[in-house]
């Protein structure tokens, strides 16, 4: 394992962290961020909250990883703001409070996050966390997230426009938002790209995109992905 100095690792940008976070193992790398985290550094801070969420070159400890992220949100690190209202959100080192989660997730939007400003747009759609039910605030919310390139929001929009929920239905509008999800690389824009391409009757384009689903989805959504294809006459393609 590589060592540091006190000096080098007070110096430390928030460059140089990410830098070293794809220099080698998390393990090589995790002393330093420990280390700089303790000297108030808090994209170090961050960055070692999720290391401990995750159990990425640090024994996992989910409720250390909610304390690191605090620390940093604390000193308006926006990421570790929205991190926070995760940890409420899924119950990860705390017991779960989507009423908690819903007021990290709006300052983290307040404040320009597009990752915010898509988590508290779920809770506007669900009506979660003491939230009113609101499908056209949340779907401002996803366009406002998506004009800043979140491709996970792109999608969601795209869901919308398919749907006509909120929106005049407009499945041109659609395709467009699932192309540029999928091309971002998430795997519901892949399948919903593929799958609007099946109902084009465009099987080849369609299948280069549907056989990338599973490299990225939850199995959940794979289960969700041949329902969905099931249900437009198209036989299910995931396995369980």
């Amino acid at each position: 394992m590589k060592t540091y100095s006190a000096a080098d690792v007070a110096a430390t940008t928030p460059e140089q962290l990410a830098r070293l976070r794809e220099e080698g193992p998390a393990e090589d790398y995790a002393a330093w961020i420990r280390a700089a985290a303790e000297l108030g550094l808090t994209e170090a801070q961050a960055i070692y909250g999720q290391m401990l969420l995750d159990g990425a070159g640090v024994e996992r400890d989910q409720a250390e990883g909610l304390a690191w992220f605090k620390r940093a949100a604390n000193a308006d690190h926006l990421m570790a703001i929205n991190m926070v209202g995760r940890c409420y959100e899924n119950g990860w080192g705390v017991a779960p409070d989507d009423t908690v989660a819903a007021y990290w997730f709006r300052l983290a939007a307040d404040r320009g996050l597009d990752w915010g400003m898509y988590n508290y747009a779920h809770m506007l759609r669900g009506g979660r966390g003491g939230v009113a039910q609101d499908p056209a605030a949340a779907l401002a919310l996803y366009q406002q997230a998506a004009q800043a390139g979140h491709v996970k929001s792109i999608g969601v929009v795209g869901r919308y426009y398919e749907a006509g929920d909120a929106v005049e239905q407009d499945m041109e509008r659609a395709f467009d938002c699932y192309r540029r999800c999928a091309e971002g690389g998430d795997f519901r824009g892949m399948f919903h790209l593929g799958r609007l391409l099946l109902l084009r009757g465009r099987k080849e384009d369609a299948a280069q995109w549907l056989v990338r689903v599973p490299e990225t989805a939850t199995p959940a959504f794979l289960r969700e992905a041949n329902a969905m294809l099931q249900a437009s006459g198209f036989p299910a393609l995931y396995g369980a």
